[in-house]
């Protein structure tokens, strides 16, 4: 049997018929000195920085610690305190960590964090507990010695090297016996450990008081790995209302099934005892087309429709940028029409060469985590957008009506750590140094760890910094991604917005009384009719003192959705900026001085424009979104290789190969991309 096929069926294994109601067990991962668990008190009626008119804040609700099977394998022993510690703007220690268990290396945001989440892979955190902790059932098994790198690791089978330490805690056909005992019990109770724990800290370092100076999310990632492609998600609750333990993917490995059990366990639980949720798609650049894959098989008509809708409930927005790469768009694929992006290529992890074959449909092929198999259109939010409307032209429901956010993916512990001059890796120990992470081994189907990125922010429009403001403009999808920056774009759409609003000081008051937000649905009023109208500004990043944000180059929109044959359309109009204006022949454009990193050229402080579509049919539906473009900056790879150089380190032969690869980038424009807004006919 392949490889891939047995590990596939790993994966899906059912490790559990249910999730069981536990009884609370001593913590063995609560850590030394944290504060007692705050009394939970209720919110005030209003922060005292509330503002209908909503304003931006900025977080990251993908982020990992030592629960997670990954980063412990990695010997990454941040704790969930650790996580919102950094998230609030304080000194942690970070891997790799000494016989202590002291980070070696420290690490601080510049800026802190409004929000944040810590999202463990909630597979095998159970046996991560047990092996991890002395005088437990399991400690001294093989498996176990194996997890902690005491021993070579045994393959599951012959010729399995996928995970490598990782391996230790899986089991063949579902949870190993030898580690969890009967029943899986000893695995279930260190999960609940584990979850209890993380939602202590959660609830610690959530500000209930009327300053809202930071919101914690409670969550985890639901990682089903089926054919070795990534189809995460995490699971994001609105309050302190949660499962008893998270549902993962060797108990649900289908979405359908995990927003099936939410519902069980919370939507439709008894008056009181309900929770509320949202999931959010991992990076689907890995996915193999699996994520946003349409494979409806024998349903019938209304479970189709059933299970859209369910979808579209749950998944408002969806991840486009962290640390494995953006997922927006790509060039070269065979079957999407309107000229190439010249901006599809930021940031790709994955490596394909040549074009898109013509089967490479979305869900087929294995292999993304190592680069292999089909890479899919649906890879990338922007063409599973049009694929929504083609799905509701079919059924009557939109499945893909999200939004964007971004997050960093951090197995360090440190949520927001987005900054290209201070990038210190996202692995503990496995890219500690700049020749690890400058490493050009093959990785994702890319150029190994130097083809990672710092990742990405979340942003969110809300009327204040808590949990309910946050979660309902998540539902709403009142959202927008970043590469880093603190860009904070706003984008209305309506049929009779002022053509001066950019002139004028009630922008935002006018684009909520007279159109539409990012994330809404704008429909046609008739048949036939005039254009929609667009309004869109954006503000530098102005940074911090020694590290201002870069200078803005231009502002787009980007037109997406399909014609009458089902051809997948898209445009790209400038709405501001430099290729929007007419340029002096002697001004030279935006770039930077890459023995210093000095920016050089012309920019922009602040971009507003107001657009009418030239092409509009009111019969055809279409969607619009925003990306705001940074003028040029220096890559964190290049700003290594600088350092190494300055270190004297880049004059002998240990120089990383990466420094001299034309395929490395040394540049970067970074970006933010609004929510879609979408137009329907009448």
């Amino acid at each position: 049997m392949r490889i891939a096929l047995i590990l596939a069926s790993l994966l899906f294994a059912l490790a559990c018929a249910s999730l069981l109601r536990l009884s609370p067990t001593a913590d063995p991962w609560e850590p030394a000195g944290a504060p007692a668990l705050a009394t939970r008190s209720a919110r005030p009626t209003a922060c005292t920085h509330f503002d209908a008119n909503r304003q931006a804040f900025f977080g990251d609700l993908h982020v990992h610690t030592k629960h997670s099977m990954d980063a412990r394998a990695r010997d990454m022993l941040g704790s969930p305190d650790d996580a919102y510690r950094f998230a609030r703007g304080e000194s942690i220690g970070i891997g790799p960590f000494d016989e202590s268990g002291r980070g070696t290396r420290q690490a601080q945001l510049e800026r802190p964090l409004d929000f944040a989440a810590v999202t463990d892979h909630a597979e095998w955190i159970g046996e991560v507990g047990i092996c991890s902790t002395p005088g437990s059932p399991a400690y001294d098994t093989h498996k176990c010695q194996s997890y902690r790198g005491e021993i070579p690791f045994i393959p599951l089978f012959p010729g399995f090297k996928m995970g490598g330490r990782m391996t230790g805690v899986m089991g063949i056909t579902g949870r190993s016996k030898e580690l969890c005992g009967p029943g899986d019990r000893w695995c279930r109770d260190f999960l609940l450990s584990a979850w209890q724990s993380t939602q202590a800290a959660t609830e610690r370092w959530n500000d209930t008081t009327a300053a809202c100076a930071f919101t914690a999310f409670h969550g985890w990632e639901h990682s089903n790995s089926a054919g070795r492609s990534k189809i995460h998600r995490n699971v994001i609750f609105k309050n302190d209302q949660v499962p008893e333990l998270p549902i993962s993917s060797l108990e649900v490995p289908d979405a359908i099934d995990l927003w099936d059990q939410l519902d069980t366990v919370c939507t439709n639980a008894l008056p009181g005892e309900g929770c509320e949720a949202v999931t959010i798609p991992h990076n689907p650049n890995v996915s193999n087309g699996r994520l946003f894959e349409i494979s409806w098989k024998r349903e019938s008509r209304e479970e189709q429709r059933r299970q859209a809708s369910v979808r579209a409930r749950f998944e408002p927005v969806v991840e486009i940028m962290q640390i494995k790469g953006e997922s927006e768009c790509r060039n070269g694929l065979h079957d999407v029409l309107g000229g190439e992006d010249e901006l599809c290529g930021f940031e790709k992890i994955r490596r394909v060469e040549g074009a898109f074959p013509e089967d490479c449909k979305e869900g087929t092929g294995i292999g993304a985590i190592a680069g292999k198999g089909c890479q899919s259109r649906v890879d990338f939010a922007r063409y599973a957008l049009i694929e929504g409307l083609r799905e509701q032209e079919k059924i009557g429901v939109n499945p893909f009506q999200f939004g964007f956010v971004g997050s960093t993916d951090s197995h360090n512990a440190t949520p927001g750590d987005v900054e290209e001059y201070s990038y210190q890796g996202c692995c503990a120990g496995r890219d500690a140094t700049p020749e690890k992470r400058l490493d050009q081994t093959p990785a994702f189907g890319g150029n190994g760890p130097v083809a990672r990125n710092p990742g990405g922010l979340m942003g969110v429009w809300s009327e204040e910094n808590s949990r309910s403001s946050i979660f309902e403009s998540i539902k709403r999808r009142e959202t927008f991604a970043t590469s880093g920056p603190r860009l904070s774009p706003r984008f209305f759409a309506g049929w009779d917005l002022p053509n001066d609003l950019c002139e004028r000081s009630d922008l935002v008051a006018t684009g909520y009384a007279q159109g539409v937000p990012m994330g809404s649905v704008l429909e046609s009023p008739a048949q036939s009719g005039p254009s929609p109208q667009f309004v869109a500004s954006v503000s530098r990043d102005v940074g911090i003192a020694g590290h201002p944000g870069g200078l803005l180059d231009r502002l787009q929109i980007v037109k997406v959705w399909h014609d009458e044959d089902g051809a997948f359309q898209q445009e790209v109009h400038e709405m501001a900026g430099r290729k929007a204006e007419p340029a002096s022949s002697a001004e030279a454009p935006p770039s930077v001085d890459l023995a210093t990193c000095e920016p050089r050229g012309p920019g922009h402080a602040q971009l507003c424009g107001v657009w009418t579509d030239p092409n509009f049919d009111p019969t055809r539906a279409a969607i619009y979104y925003v990306r705001a473009i940074e003028n040029p900056s220096c890559r964190w790879s290049w700003r290594e290789c600088l350092a190494l150089e300055e270190d004297g380190d880049g004059l002998n032969a240990a120089r990383p190969t990466a420094c001299d690869d034309p395929k490395v980038p040394r540049t970067i424009q970074e970006r933010a991309w609004t929510s879609p807004i979408w137009i329907e006919p009448a």
